[in-house]
């Protein structure tokens, strides 16, 4: 039985930050199909038995069930000793990052690429919108990955996988990632880190509508 449980889906970008950061420290997992397409989340007895939030990941270890991927990841840092922070300098410097990320640099990507990648919504106000704001969020990480390989200094931190949780989605949202191409040598050079793998290859579930 493997220590560590991911409640997750192959759609789900914030599962993939997870699922990566287990797969890169070669951690067991155990990966648990979450029906989100269907409406799993929404039902009372998830919400009841899972997450009260009606979101993924969750990750269950050692009697605990952790929800909201930076926590998970700043937990499983912790617990393994793997892509943390080494100084307390360095612990602001991942947590000013990834509150970017949350708040800005997945939030406005990952909602484009749902509706116009995904649900193919076709061009409306509310893409075009989403796709400004996720250009500008990818345009302060580019610069930012001109002077440094990874997110904070030489090595990857999970900083890094929380921005990269959906970056290797493959779907089309409007944005041209040449743009980015310090975005875009980053990404190959967590691609090249040993067990990596992509997020429709490491968690199950469909992958369209």
């Amino acid at each position: 039985m493997s220590e560590f449980k991911l409640h997750c889906f192959a759609l789900s970008g914030n599962a993939y930050k997870v699922a990566l950061f287990l797969t890169l420290a070669q951690k067991p997992w155990e990966a648990v199909f979450v029906d989100f397409l269907n409406g799993e989340t929404k039902t009372q007895a998830w919400r009841d038995t899972v997450n009260e939030q009606g979101e993924v990941p969750v990750l269950e270890h050692r009697g605990q069930r952790l929800s909201q991927s930076a926590l998970i990841l700043d937990y499983l840092a912790e617990v393994t000793g793997q892509f943390g922070a080494q100084t307390p300098e360095e612990k602001q410097e991942i947590w000013r990052w990834m509150l970017f990320d949350n708040h800005k640099f997945t939030s406005y990507y990952a909602t484009l690429r749902f509706l116009y990648g995904i649900q193919k919504s076709g061009e409306t106000d509310v893409t075009r919108f989403l796709r400004e704001r996720a250009r500008a969020a990818y345009q302060v990480v580019d610069a930012h990955l001109a002077k440094t390989p990874f997110l904070v200094g030489e090595r990857l931190t999970i900083a890094d996988l929380s921005l990269a949780g959906y970056v290797f989605m493959p779907e089309d949202t409007g944005l041209d990632m040449h743009d980015f191409p310090h975005v875009q040598a980053w990404k190959a050079r967590i691609q090249i880190l040993p067990g990596w793998q992509h997020p429709y290859d490491l968690m199950p579930g469909p992958t369209s509508l």
